[in-house]
């Protein structure tokens, strides 16, 4: 769990739950199990286009969201909290005199909402004399009436409260019988039923499913008062219950005895892991600081693409318009133009919204774009960016990459990061293949804490689990590890990556941007890989 996510987690783990504004009002666990009739939200749509038109909006788009949310909260041998949320209502955002404006509401009447496409407009023309060139669109095709819903086998939302309390008490049990101090063991789920519809003639209903089933677990050593954390190694993912299943199919055994998840997580099975690896770290030696050659499982490599690629390449960052908030990047528009040597010659990073499983995958944006895969780095080189319809032609691109997002219906929508991942080696290479030829390593799995500077350049990351590989073989496991990088120097030590079948995906469930702050999931995919002769620390040295 990464610092965004420890944030909303750890706020919502104290008995009195605080919701962010965003989530809406709470209700009862089964008008989780509804939706609005397509054809009351297509009236709503054709009655905001309508009156923006005949208020001298050029361009229209329409966004009508059911946002439903459910938090099952747990703790030790107690249910700390569970809420069910709903936000509903309609966005409209135009572009009239060359500018954009945007309001919403969460009246569903056709008066309400013809209402607020006449106070977009009124806005988008406040704003135009401020604008120092008009808004200009990449085209996109309409594609009339379409449907999309996220491919799960098992509704998240239908399954009964009781079921879900009982798996964490579950698991929260197994945890302290294998000898855990505490275990804290949360869901998450999330359904986003969005309509689409614009004046380029598209009516696009989506059903959006997502899961997340974060746990802390740790351990004291009661003599000494030594206590040790290791956190889950689920990753949030686009699918449903089914996810929880702990399918065999779902499960990898890494050389070292760790079992580690793709698309099946056995949460129970995870937990005893943890309490028995946590109470390990107690007793683990600490890492001597060094030049090592780093072997990054994907459960803790997503993290290290989310910060040192993902957000860097982002154009409204490149561009500056984050500036002020969350920074700017290093991979400037120049280094695109050069093809910067972003890593090594293995190093090949798409971007990917149709990724199935995926925390981003969808059919089409909330711009209306048919979503697609596209390079960001090939063979090493710096060929792309993230960009929407309104950014693409500043990049010299005839169409947008299908990127754009609102985490609510009341939000406008903007450029968000999509599934960003390293694609696997060409060559068979297995994980004990790889290390079978590592001298002096570590072995790092999951993710931890980190820290980044503002243009996304140097970095330095923690992680859950380390361990010493010498002369080719995963020795103990060891404590305080983190390494430091330059994001360049770091992608260029690139050294190898497995093959296909040690592919897997991790991801940020609540990962933010923008001001006022808008949150989106976002899943990064790799296979193991190895970084050579880069700098350890020891967090637990201290200078003084």
């Amino acid at each position: 769990m990464h610092r965004r996510d420890f944030l909303a987690f750890g706020a919502m783990g104290v008995g009195g739950l605080v919701l962010p504004a965003a989530f809406g009002r709470v209700i009862a666990a089964e008008a989780l199990d509804s939706a609005i009739d397509v054809a009351v939200k297509k009236q709503l749509a054709d009655a905001a286009m309508n009156a923006a038109k005949s208020a001298g909006a050029t361009y229209t788009d329409v966004r009508i969201g059911r946002y439903l949310r459910q938090f099952v909260i747990t703790r030790e041998r107690n249910v700390e909290n569970i809420v069910n949320t709903e936000s509903t209502g309609v966005g409209v955002r135009v572009i009239a005199d060359g500018a954009w404006g945007f309001a919403a509401t969460n009246d569903m009447t056709a008066d309400a909402v013809a209402k607020a496409a006449r106070e977009a407009v009124a806005i988008a023309k406040a704003n135009a004399p401020g604008q120092s060139a008009p808004v200009q669109l990449a085209p996109v095709k309409g594609v009339g009436e379409v449907s999309w819903r996220t491919p799960i086998v098992k509704n998240s939302m239908t399954v009964p409260i009781k079921d879900k309390v009982n798996l964490l008490m579950g698991v929260n049990a197994a945890a302290l019988d294998a000898g855990a101090s505490f275990i804290r063991s949360t869901l998450f789920l999330v359904n986003e039923q969005k309509y689409f519809a614009s004046t380029d003639g598209s009516y696009i209903d989506q059903d959006v499913h997502r899961i997340w089933a974060p746990m802390e677990v740790t351990a004291v050593d009661q003599a000494s008062g030594k206590f040790r954390t290791r956190e889950g190694l689920s990753a949030p993912m686009g699918l449903g219950f089914e996810y929880l299943d702990g399918a065999a199919s779902g499960k990898t055994v890494l050389p070292n005895g760790v079992t580690v998840y793709g698309q099946s997580y056995d949460m129970k099975e995870d937990a005893i892991a943890a309490a028995k690896q946590a109470r390990a770290k107690i007793a683990a030696p600490s890492v001597k600081p060094g030049k090592y050659d780093l072997v990054l499982d994907p459960s803790h490599t997503w993290l290290t693409i989310h910060e040192s690629v993902g957000h860097p390449l982002e154009l409204d960052r490149v561009l500056g318009y984050e500036a002020n908030y969350a920074g700017t990047s290093f991979a400037t528009m120049d280094k695109l133009q050069s093809h910067f040597q972003y890593g090594s010659d293995k190093v090949n990073i798409v971007a990917d919204k149709t990724q199935p499983g995926s925390l981003g995958a969808v059919a089409y944006d909330d711009e209306g774009v048919k979503t697609k895969k596209w390079d960001l780095i090939r063979d090493g080189k710096l060929v792309g960016y993230q960009a929407i319809r309104d950014q693409a032609h500043i990049e010299g691109k005839t169409e947008s990459d299908g990127c754009c997002y609102a985490d609510s219906w009341s939000n406008v929508q903007f450029q968000r990061m999509a599934n960003v991942s390293l694609e696997p080696g060409k060559q068979k290479m297995s994980v004990a293949d790889m290390i079978a030829d590592v001298e002096d390593g570590v072995y790092i799995i999951g993710d931890g804490s980190f820290s980044i500077d503002q243009q996304r350049y140097n970095a330095q990351f923690g992680g859950q689990l380390f361990y010493e590989i010498k002369n080719g073989k995963i020795g103990q496991q060891i404590e305080d590890v983190a390494y430091q990088i330059r994001t360049p120097e770091f992608w260029n030590a690139c050294a190898s990556i497995c093959d296909a079948s040690d592919y897997r995906l991790g991801g940020s469930f609540f990962d933010g941007k923008g001001q006022p702050a808008q949150v989106s999931a976002v899943s990064h995919g790799s296979s193991t890989a190895r970084f050579n002769g880069i700098n350890v620390i020891n967090t637990a040295r201290s200078l003084g």
